[in-house]
């Protein structure tokens, strides 16, 4: 990094750090605008709202209903508060011996404010049961 003296040049002894300082600000930039980026990559998921959809007129389905406070009702009976995978699994199996199928039809009807973990705790129920047909709808509003 140096010159001789024969060449009429002088000594660097010094390192430019203008260069250095050139690609940290350029990496702050980038940071500054992925920043706010990493922060709405949460999984936030808003389901639709239903206002006409269909329903199964079969006898032989089965309809799991879920509020937004977690309440749980199993065709159009309610379950009590906390009650567990295991008795929702039994209601299932039953439901399936009373049918005499063991792959009935689950509509799962959310509200749209529902929690997804007693979402996935109805589905996780269910297929331990052997349903592999299950479907997974928001609630219709009343009033339209």
């Amino acid at each position: 990094m140096s010159m001789s003296a024969s060449d009429g040049g002088q000594n660097f002894e010094e390192i430019n750090v203008t260069p250095l300082t050139d690609v940290f600000l350029v990496l702050l930039v980038i940071m500054i605008l992925i920043a706010p980026i990493i922060d709405k990559s949460d999984l936030k998921i808003k389901p639709p709202d239903t206002r006409n959809a269909k329903k199964d007129e079969d006898s032989k389905a089965m309809t799991i209903d879920i509020d937004k406070e977690g309440k749980i009702a199993i065709n159009g009976k309610e379950l009590a508060p906390g009650t567990s995978s295991e008795e929702i699994q039994n209601l299932i199996k039953q439901f399936q011996t009373k049918t005499g199928k063991e792959d009935i039809p689950v509509t799962v009807n959310a509200d749209g404010e529902a929690k997804q973990r007693d979402v996935v705790a109805i589905m996780t129920a269910a297929a331990a049961c052997g349903i592999k047909r299950m479907r997974v709808a928001t609630m219709q509003k009343s009033g339209y």
